[in-house]
């Protein structure tokens, strides 16, 4: 790591400072705002997106597996329960609200990536094998 103590007082707006510290310094642009990750792209800066490393991180969840959670909360909708994934990912339990404060197996029905992140829908196993 190297510490610039200049400053392009030419130009006025953060994210451009940046963008021309990286060339000048052929160094990478690491963050999490989604507008300044285009913008090195646009100009052919190398950019490290922090969103982009922690998903590629995140344990891959896949419709039919088998998860053991604990329920801590009610959901939104009737009858749901919502639990976390250790990365704090959430998990929406249909049918969960009876589970609230133990932990049980859920099997995964879904998974929906949003822009707030990723949700992952379920039911408990118990109720599968019922069926």
């Amino acid at each position: 790591m190297e510490i610039y103590e200049g400053d392009f007082e030419e130009i006025q707006e953060v994210d451009s400072k940046l963008v021309k510290l990286a060339k000048v310094m052929t160094g990478i642009v690491v963050t999490n705002d989604f507008n300044l990750n285009k913008v090195c792209e646009f100009q052919k800066v190398p950019v490290l997106n922090i969103n982009d490393l922690a998903n590629a991180v995140k344990p891959i969840v896949l419709p039919g597996e088998v998860l053991a959670v604990q329920v801590i909360k009610d959901g939104k909708e009737q009858n749901q329960g919502v639990a976390y994934l250790d990365d704090g990912t959430m998990i929406v339990v249909e049918e969960g609200k009876n589970y609230i404060g133990q932990h049980i197996e859920v099997v995964i029905t879904s998974v929906l990536q949003t822009s707030a992140g990723r949700m992952i829908f379920a039911k408990p196993k118990l109720l599968e094998k019922a069926l």
